[in-house]
């Protein structure tokens, strides 16, 4: 299966004040959907700023619903920051998808379940019960209020993609992917690489790095943990224009280690740096050598090298760092 590029450009100067101007916003230091303070996520399309907890229900809606940003760890394009600015912030977005809120529906609130706040927040955007019949979002930019904020595309999902949103999710991964060295050559003397990261049903990429065997990313992408999680899975292929793209490598990481150490040590922000945990090297997995775990500066971080498996030649270079729900 092709695997496209995605491409995102740089925001200019003017946007960033911008997009930094409406997160001073008193509405916006709380989290639209349960109220928790000083919210680090927003939903691009729908143009709200919610807390870490509501980020994983959102991302579990699908980013066709809801498109999950990091405020300040991931790249942002004009065109998302201009439709947050267009809808004006959380009050302005509440005031049309909180429209018709019944008064026995409770918000939830910061120690609220997953389970409520799932069930509250699908109500909210994926089944649209609380908006005017009428300005129910079906496809495309849609005017929603007199002032014509625009909200974003939506559609309602079909089966199986509700199923996706009854996931409960433990925490978020972000995979820092570094560089790769010595990849495989799959066009003439080169190839274009991207990396494609997974866990679950979910899946990230990086942008595609024209005409290189030891590109350099040092790009980050997160991924929501459910709780029955697996191997993070790794694939590496060469971007194509005309036919499929090309497989360079693929390999699998071992979470485990990393989500256990940090459990066991839940105050991180309170401990100095130390190493707290290792993936050991073996026969059966990818490790170039073994994968120390740090607490680093208040965070838990895992230093991973792999040598790609199924090619003839490759290895990458990650660091990943968890970020528990309930921090």
């Amino acid at each position: 299966m092709s695997i496209h590029q995605k491409n995102y450009g740089k925001p200019s100067p003017g946007n960033l004040r911008r997009l930094k101007e409406l997160l001073l916003q008193s509405d916006n230091r709380i989290c639209a959907d349960c109220g928790a303070p000083d919210p680090k996520w927003a939903s691009a399309n729908i143009g709200v700023f919610i807390c870490l907890k509501c980020s994983g229900v959102h991302r579990s809606l699908g980013c066709h619903i809801s498109k999950v940003l990091s405020v300040t760890l991931d790249d942002w394009s004009d065109d998302e920051i201009d439709s947050m600015i267009d809808v004006g912030g959380n009050s302005s977005a509440n005031a049309i998808y909180e429209a018709y809120l019944p008064s026995e529906t409770k918000k939830p609130r910061p120690e609220t379940s997953h389970e409520e706040r799932l069930s509250f927040i699908r109500s909210k955007y994926e089944l649209q019960e609380f908006l005017k019949p009428s300005l129910r979002i079906t496809s495309g930019k849609t005017s929603v209020s007199d002032s014509q904020k625009s909200l974003g595309s939506f559609s309602i999902s079909d089966t199986s993609q509700r199923m996706a949103g009854m996931v409960e999710f433990i925490g978020v991964m972000k995979v820092k992917v570094i560089k790769g060295t010595d990849l495989a050559v799959r066009d003439m003397r080169t190839s274009d690489p991207y990396v494609v990261v997974a866990i679950g049903q979910q899946k990230a990429q990086t942008t595609v790095i024209k005409s290189n065997l030891n590109p350099v990313w040092n790009e980050e992408l997160m991924l929501s943990v459910p709780h029955d999680y697996g191997a993070l899975k790794l694939q590496v292929f060469d971007h194509d224009m005309f036919s499929a793209d090309d497989i360079m490598g693929e390999a699998e990481i071992d979470v485990q280690p990393l989500i256990t150490a940090a459990t066991a040590h839940e105050d991180v922000g309170m401990v100095e740096d130390m190493q707290i945990g290792k993936w050991l090297k073996s026969n059966d997995n990818a490790l170039i050598r073994d994968s120390i775990i740090n607490i680093v500066d208040g965070k838990v971080k895992q230093e991973v090298s792999l040598k790609l498996q199924n090619v003839e030649s490759g290895e990458l270079e990650l660091e990943l760092e968890w970020m528990p729900l309930d921090q």
